[in-house]
């Protein structure tokens, strides 16, 4: 019924590093090649854990969006706008907070953790609780199928879904539907009447999805017409007529780009280098970076598998080259400066047209602007068709 679309955003943290291009980006390039895409910044997300020092929030948008365009996303391929640009995100989310249970908010994986992990901030706020439902009106006001997540996320999206779904079905209903259901429970005996009833509870009040798989058991066992099952169905899993489309997900892998020390590139680590970093700055921490132990004197031999630089090598350095790190390495045949200039060199060449796209940008912020403003009239056609039609099964169009 709706056509395939991909969604995703990215909270403003200023200017990126090559953990986010291999991580994220990469990925995002190639989609806009597949897909009609929308890529945003999340501002607002922002807001969730920044809402007492949001000075840096606008500043850290443009950084971002101009490491975007140097990645290769191409507003001729892709949708790119600004969260905040675009107000129905905020309405859908004020309209969905009103028929979202608070449980399913609470028990959302990530909620506990961040708390934790950001245990110096003051969190009890509704902004921070509520920060899956905002997630997921970014996505059903666009009606996208398609949201690239990692493994973490995935309790995001399935959220997402069982929103959709509940919505669904307390506005997307047939005529009649609650009076039809009723009819097609006094067809079941009481005890598969009451158990259908718990199961029922079950799912909807507590995300409990075995509920549904036996559920549908129950209803492929009574005598039921096809029309009072699939309708009991609905009934169960909380679906009517589609408002707002069940999302998908496609499974991006873990970044695998480590950082100067070999743990995962992050900025919280301090041990990143810049989307767009100065030649002279990359040569200099690659230079910095630790080496296997053992190598204490220019002729001790060492193991590459125990050195961080190794990693980079799998990442920017061909077969013959890592063949060579490899022999000269364990033979202290070549040394640790040596190992290190084919890495400067494959960063500084990866890095090299994204730079040029940069200036360009950057020499030309009114095109940015237009970037931004075309990107967010074009997601506002399609975020306003998905609110009119909420609107309307709300019986809030007064048109």
């Amino acid at each position: 019924m709706y056509a395939e679309r991909v969604l995703s955003g990215m909270r403003p943290t200023g200017a990126l590093h090559l953990g986010h291009y291999h991580g994220v980006l990469a990925n995002w390039v190639k989609l806009q090649q597949d897909y009609p895409c929308l890529f945003f910044v999340a501002d607002w997300h922002a807001l969730t854990t920044q809402y007492d020092d949001p000075r840096n929030i606008h500043q850290n948008s443009m950084d971002m969006v101009v490491d975007w365009l140097a990645a290769g996303v191409d507003p001729a391929q892709a949708t790119i706008f600004i969260q905040s640009q675009v107000p129905e995100h905020a309405e859908l989310h004020l309209l969905l907070s009103m028929m979202t249970p608070l449980g399913w908010l609470e028990r959302v994986p990530t909620y506990k953790d961040q708390q934790e992990k950001l245990a110096s901030k003051d969190l009890s706020t509704y902004g921070f609780l509520g920060y899956p439902l905002l997630m997921s009106a970014d996505i059903l006001i666009y009606r996208a199928d398609k949201v690239p997540v990692g493994e973490d996320q995935i309790p995001h999206v399935e959220f997402t879904r069982e929103l959709a779904r509940r919505f669904n079905h307390l506005y997307g209903r047939e005529p009649g539907f609650a009076d039809k259901v009723e009819a097609a429970l006094a067809q079941l005996n009481s005890k598969h009447r009451r158990s259908y009833k718990e199961l029922r509870t079950r799912f909807q009040q507590e995300g409990d999805k075995t509920a549904v798989d036996k559920g549908k058991a129950l209803l492929a066992e009574a005598s039921l017409s096809l029309e009072d099952r699939e309708r009991l169905l609905g009934y169960l899993e909380g679906t009517g007529k589609t408002i707002l489309v069940e999302p998908g997900y496609l499974l991006t892998q873990a970044a695998k780009m480590p950082g100067l020390d070999g743990q995962k590139m992050s900025k919280s680590y301090g041990n990143t280098i810049a989307l767009r970093e100065a030649a002279d700055s990359v040569a200099k921490k690659i230079k910095a970076m630790p080496t296997d132990p053992a190598r204490v004197r220019r002729n001790d031999p060492g193991d590459p598998e125990k050195c961080p630089v190794w990693q980079l090598h799998q990442i920017y350095s061909g077969s013959s080259c890592r063949d060579w790190v490899q022999q000269g390495c364990k033979s202290a045949g070549i040394g640790c400066l040596e190992c290190k200039q084919p890495v400067i060199d494959g960063i500084l060449e990866e890095q090299a047209p994204m730079q040029e796209r940069a200036r360009h940008y950057q020499e030309n912020p009114a095109l940015i602007r237009k970037i931004l403003a075309d990107g967010a009239d074009q997601a506002r056609e399609l975020a306003c068709a998905t609110l009119r039609d909420v609107r309307s099964a709300m019986g809030l169009d007064y048109r």
